[in-house]
């Protein structure tokens, strides 16, 4: 008789499916989830297959320390993210998502949740340099504590890390 066990494969760590994350990471998770908080983490990142994948992949952060991952956390500007303007005079910054011969799709990341728009490749005038949307984090106001919980998750999301982060690593 095979026997098939529950195991969840994170960024090549096997953690069993039942794992429960230490406290720090628990409250990290709960906190990068809160749907209560417009720009909580889950809105544009997955993580350990919750959360909506948006944005970049996260859990490649994970082995960096706690002060580049908030240095990524607060960046107020960031590569993945370019200002999209139409024909009719419309503009929004958008994540690139696929494009073909035709088209070209975009998350619009003004709106929350970010909204995927499909667009004819006609109806766009110009993609550059996004100089206005600011990453969420950066505005938010979240605590060092709040910061030092999600970067918790993070790491044991991605690797299985059960250290924690010292608050005073983020501050």
């Amino acid at each position: 008789m095979t026997r098939i066990w529950p195991y969840l494969l994170i960024a090549g760590c096997a953690l069993a499916a039942d794992t429960k994350p230490p406290a720090q990471a628990a409250r990290g998770q709960a906190f990068f989830l809160d749907e209560t908080n417009a720009k909580h983490c889950g809105t544009c990142h997955s993580l350990a297959k919750q959360g909506n994948a948006v944005g970049p992949d996260i859990s490649k952060l994970a082995r960096l320390g706690p002060r580049a991952i908030l240095m990524a956390i607060r960046a107020t500007r960031t590569e993945y993210v370019q200002n999209v303007k139409l024909k009719n005079g419309t503009e929004f910054p958008g994540m690139p998502v696929a494009q073909d011969a035709n088209t070209t799709q975009y998350y619009d990341v003004s709106v929350t949740p970010p909204a995927l728009r499909k667009l004819d490749r006609s109806e766009i005038a110009s993609v550059g340099d996004n100089s206005v949307w600011k990453h969420p984090p950066e505005s938010a106001g979240y605590t060092p504590q709040q910061l030092a919980d999600v970067i918790a998750f993070i790491k044991w999301a991605s690797y299985g890390d059960t250290k924690g982060v010292k608050v005073e690593d983020v501050e």
